[in-house]
């Protein structure tokens, strides 16, 4: 088998919040309170939108871009007291390939390339590489 050595990855938008500093992001937006932040997407991905819906659940994926990437293990949640962990077994924003995993709600559509979202815990400036809709056992899209 053929497997590529490395992968291209361009950003479809970016995250607007008041979460500025990696340091003051919660671990976990559902659980810890994450503001509400904006996706700006990229005028050539804009069709890709169509069907997301105000109230619906979707999965960001984004480029963590302060990350370190040379981490392979880390405390979980920054606690010194808790025993050191590989990263793959732990959500820490700093691995290998640093791709962020969000599980956001969205609020609403502005125009034809916003998106207000509600539990996003990524920092203002962070790039967007994927959505995809949060979908239920036994759903067929």
């Amino acid at each position: 088998m053929d497997i590529p050595k490395n992968f291209d990855i361009s950003p479809i938008g970016y995250v607007h919040s008041t979460l500025k500093k990696r340091s003051g992001a919660p671990r976990q937006g559902w659980e810890e309170g994450a503001p509400d932040a904006r996706l700006e997407i990229h005028p050539a991905f804009v069709q890709a939108l169509d069907g997301i819906k105000p109230g619906q659940e979707i999965w960001i994926l984004t480029w963590l871009h302060e990350s370190r990437r040379s981490v392979l293990k880390v405390h979980p949640r920054g606690e010194v007291l808790n025993p050191m962990m590989g990263v793959f077994a732990t959500r820490s924003p700093d691995r290998p390939n640093p791709i962020g995993l969000h599980r956001a709600k969205v609020l609403s559509i502005d125009g034809d390339r916003w998106l207000q979202v509600q539990g996003l815990e990524a920092i203002d400036g962070t790039p967007i590489i994927d959505i995809k809709p949060v979908l239920e056992r036994g759903s067929d899209s």
